[in-house]
């Protein structure tokens, strides 16, 4: 088995398509932690993940999954991860007994008692076509299946769109709890950001096909502020010390990426905390610098 530090190295990805270009994508999963994987729908997500898995042909760059080469041993790390899409990938005429009969001959290692323990937990019916199954039921299905050969990478794309609250939570415990072994990590992209507030060690935020930021989620809520001013004091501060700012009749809202550096520069300023979901927005409106 291969040593490795990151469950998961990207290192200038690209692919082309009409009007879309994943461009020079780079980014790394420490292993032992989840990685939220942010953007708008568009931005790049499902290309990365679909490029990771070999389910398309990149123009360039490498990938290594489990400190494994990503085409050269496609099938050595599809044995030991698990990809979870917003989709259920199985036919909906099966029910869940079949699935896991499907499933003890695709996987060596594959784990029938714990895979009915998750149906139990999850409250998923045996017998049941899957067609009958609601959004919810058919995303636990797809996590127990995930969760039942010993998969030390889980990579979830939207994984939790349109699931009710309660049901994310549910889902989020799940996966705090697979974490508590320091050799599993997750690649989990979302653009509900609060499901990645609460999980995520690690959050890589992409718009365009580009990588805009990379690294702890601490470090980067801790580094970027929400700086609140006048009108008149916005136009004091240097276009190279914000991203961007909302312009509204009260004032101006200016999100800084280095809270420190703009404290002392701009030192009667208010500066608040922010979060995920500020930062995104912010980052999205860059090339317009002010927007209302």
């Amino acid at each position: 088995m291969a040593n490795y530090e990151n469950a998961i190295e990207i290192k200038n990805l690209t692919k082309k398509y009409d009007g879309f270009t994943l461009d020079n994508v780079s980014f790394s999963v420490p292993k032992g932690t989840i990685m939220g994987f942010i953007g708008q729908n568009g931005a790049g997500k499902t290309t990365t993940i679909r490029s990771l898995l070999n389910i398309i042909k990149t123009d360039g760059g490498t990938i290594t999954m489990l400190g494994l080469d990503h085409i050269k041993n496609e099938y050595e790390i599809k044995e030991q991860i698990a990809a979870v899409f917003d989709e259920l990938p199985f036919h909906e005429s099966f029910n869940a007994n079949q699935i896991n009969v499907m499933f003890s001959g695709l996987y060596g290692n594959w784990n029938d008692e714990k895979y009915f323990e998750y149906l139990d937990r999850f409250a998923l019916p045996r017998k049941k076509k899957l067609k009958q199954f609601s959004k919810g039921m058919k995303m636990k299905l797809q996590i127990a299946t995930a969760l039942s050969h010993g998969a030390k990478l889980l990579i979830m794309d939207e994984a939790t769109t349109g699931l009710d609250p309660v049901v994310r939570n549910e889902i989020l415990d799940i996966f705090r709890e697979y974490l508590q072994d320091e050799n599993n990590s997750i690649l989990m992209s979302s653009h509900i950001t609060s499901d990645l507030e609460k999980i995520a060690d690690c959050v890589t935020f992409i718009d365009k096909g580009k990588i805009l930021l990379t690294g702890y989620k601490d470090e980067i809520l801790e580094s970027h502020g929400l700086l609140k001013c006048t009108k008149a004091d916005f136009k004091e501060i240097a276009a190279e010390d914000f991203i961007s700012a909302r312009i509204n009749d009260f004032g101006a809202e200016v999100m800084v990426a280095d809270v420190n550096m703009a404290k002392k520069k701009y030192s009667g300023a208010t500066i608040d905390k922010t979060n995920l979901e500020e930062i995104m927005l912010f980052y999205v409106n860059r090339d317009k610098k002010e927007w209302t």
